[in-house]
């Protein structure tokens, strides 16, 4: 059996996390060397514990192995294990890492280029508008958006993605056969039909339950540069995300609230605090995290060495609606209610095109909120 294999075994067996985990392979050599010992030899390993013991001892590696593997080949899913190149780097700084992902889809680049939104479940009209912007804002400018798709939030905030051609990630608290809420399997589908991925560290039948979500949420905070809450209340679990996230030296900033909104009162703990800073839009997020261009285009980062130097300003690869755009603000200075006016565009793809064009310092927007083409 090899290391990797081994890996995903031991991640199946209850009570078997990271630090047993390690305990085991700093006793045995490797993972792979596990296998077969007996309960008392397996109990003599600091911190495994009589009834873990039992229940490595008694579990049947090859046949579970391959039940598990004939689930994941059926549904497309591939596993990633801590012994593997393609495993994220930035969980392995994690004081308790997964020792697996489950994927289903493509895995992005992490953390420089992924945010964290977060919220409640039960979100009023406006956090699901400021969801929206956000999400729309991250995807305009280039970034990942991770989240738990959950209700509320989560789900605001990965089908805005998916609408604005941006990737989303969504960690689950279950098995990747146990999409909660089954409302939103659909959106994982959709998730995954535009380039994202819907990933889990748990095996592919594992229930969800009120302590996996705590432990779905150090991955959303772990793989991000950043975690931004829209809307919580001071028992939310995004509260959790927030302060995994500090606790991992990420960034967190959050949305405010209206001062009557019980959902607000955990984003203005946060800033009262100073663990979070205050945000209105996702142009805030990067002022805050010093991004002056698109991160997919940040200057060095050609793989072609000797592909031309990137030009912000290029129109090159302007979509024909953010075109349009361009030549109405080089006609006249404009808000966001005008543009949409003349544009028929919704809110939402309007503000992450207009996005897209400051982000290519292309477009400006003054301190009125009127926007305007800048100056070559």
């Amino acid at each position: 059996m090899l290391d990797r294999e081994a890996c995903i075994a031991l991640n199946m067996i209850s009570g078997v996390g990271f630090v047993r985990y390690s305990a085991l392979v700093r006793a045995f050599g490797s993972a792979s060397q596990v296998p077969g010992r007996p309960a008392a030899e397996l109990a003599r390993v600091a911190g495994i514990g009589a009834q873990v013991a039992d229940r490595i001892a008694a579990f049947e590696w090859e046949a579970q192995l391959a039940r598990e593997f004939d689930l994941c080949d059926k549904a497309g899913v591939r596993v990633v294990t801590l012994c593997d190149e393609a495993y994220p780097q930035v969980l392995r700084s994690l004081y308790d890492p997964p020792l697996c992902l489950y994927v289903r889809g493509t895995l992005p680049r992490f953390p420089d280029n992924a945010v964290a939104i977060v919220g409640s479940r039960r979100m009023s009209a406006y956090g699901e508008r400021m969801a929206v912007e956000m999400a729309a804002g991250a995807a305009g400018a280039g970034f990942t958006v991770v989240s738990g798709l959950a209700y509320g939030v989560d789900t605001v905030a990965h089908r805005a993605v998916v609408e604005h051609s941006g990737c989303t990630v969504a960690v689950l608290g279950g098995g990747l056969m146990r999409i909660h809420p089954q409302e939103n399997v659909p959106l994982a589908r959709r998730i995954v039909e535009t380039n994202g991925a819907v990933i889990s560290e748990f095996p592919m039948f594992f229930p969800v339950s009120r302590t996996s979500f705590p432990r779905r949420n150090r991955i959303v905070a772990g793989l991000c540069c950043a975690t931004i809450v829209v809307e919580a209340g001071l028992e939310s679990g995004a509260l959790i995300t927030a302060r995994l996230a500090l606790d991992n030296g990420r960034d967190v900033f959050a949305v405010p609230g209206h001062a009557d909104n019980p959902q607000a009162k955990g984003c203005h703990q946060l800033i009262k605090e100073g663990a979070a800073g205050l945000v209105e839009d996702f142009t805030d997020v990067l002022n805050a995290l010093g991004v002056g261009l698109l991160p997919l285009f940040r200057k060095g980062e050609a793989t072609d060495p000797d592909a031309p130097e990137y030009d912000p300003k290029s129109l090159n690869d302007l979509p024909a609606e953010a075109a349009k755009l361009l030549d109405l603000l080089g006609q006249r200075d404009m808000n966001i209610e005008a543009l949409a006016a003349a544009t028929g565009f919704e809110t939402g793809p309007l503000l992450s095109m207009l996005m897209r064009l400051e982000m290519k310092l292309l477009v400006e927007q003054d301190e009125l909120g009127n926007y305007h083409r800048a100056r070559l």
